[in-house]
């Protein structure tokens, strides 16, 4: 396995099979694996395909294993970054964490997707509606 982070508040290996494995440590712990959890739940079952699936999830070792969205980008545009974290908002998500170092590119499909979700927050009420490409 790869070691792509080791901080204090996470662990995150990735495997030679391509998953990611992510224990949560330090301070609030199970929430924050609770929460991730959840929310990438949440994601999956509302159709969002640019964030990572859960495929395990052990709450005993708070450790969780994930498809991965691709690797780590180094630059990306202020602007297209604000409307990819908007994006998650039509999937009644708000990331709360929106920086490049929470962004990843998946070269199979050519898509900016986003990691990181144990401070997300599950917005209650409808999504916002979505922006219309037909011009009026």
């Amino acid at each position: 396995m790869h070691e792509a982070k080791d901080t204090r508040r996470a662990l995150v290996h990735i495997g030679f099979d391509g998953r990611v494995h992510k224990t949560f440590r330090g301070h609030q712990a199970r929430e924050r694996f609770e929460n991730e959890v959840r929310v990438l739940r949440h994601l999956e079952a509302s159709g969002c395909d640019f964030v990572p699936k859960v495929l395990e999830a052990d709450a005993a070792q708070l450790k969780m294993i994930t498809t991965s969205c691709g690797s780590r980008v180094d630059h990306l545009n202020e602007e297209r970054m604000k409307e990819l974290f908007a994006e998650l908002e039509h999937y009644g998500v708000r990331h709360d964490d929106p920086y490049l170092r929470n962004v990843t590119y998946r070269i199979a499909d050519g898509r900016f997707c986003i990691i990181d979700f144990e401070l997300a927050t599950l917005l209650a009420g409808p999504p916002p509606a979505k922006p219309s490409l037909d011009a009026t």
